[in-house]
């Protein structure tokens, strides 16, 4: 498999941590000092404490996320993946979202972790 593919399954991984509902699941696939600018809270999480705190209410909602557009780079022992996704949530609180995002990951004790991830809604009438 092409590094670029397995980077762009990470993001599977990810979504099927965020699919079992728990929380401790889907911090284990951030770096210890990662940084997170969410999509549906105004506040930065600095660790992976503060990412806890955002998954428990977000997965409360019951998202599942899917790839809309996917552009990967790889520069050493860091890969970035930046485009699309739209969330899906079972509670009915919004039937689904649209969002930009940007994954940096690096290659930590053997593995890919995230160190950064940015999510924004998409805004509105944008071309």
């Amino acid at each position: 498999m092409r590094l670029e593919d397995e980077i762009v399954k990470l993001f599977d991984q990810w979504n099927d941590a965020l699919e079992t509902g728990d929380p401790d699941a889907v911090v284990k696939l951030y770096a210890e000092r990662a940084i997170l600018e969410p999509t549906v809270s105004n506040r930065v999480r600095h660790n992976r404490e503060e990412i806890r705190d955002y998954f428990v209410h977000f997965l409360a909602r019951g998202p599942s996320g899917k790839i809309d557009e996917s552009n990967v780079r790889i520069y050493g022992g860091l890969a970035i993946n930046s485009g699309c996704y739209t969330f899906r949530f079972k509670n009915g609180s919004v039937e689904q979202a649209c969002a930009r995002f940007t994954f940096v990951y690096q290659w930590i004790d053997g593995e890919w972790l995230i160190v950064e991830h940015h999510s924004s809604l998409m805004p509105e009438g944008a071309e």
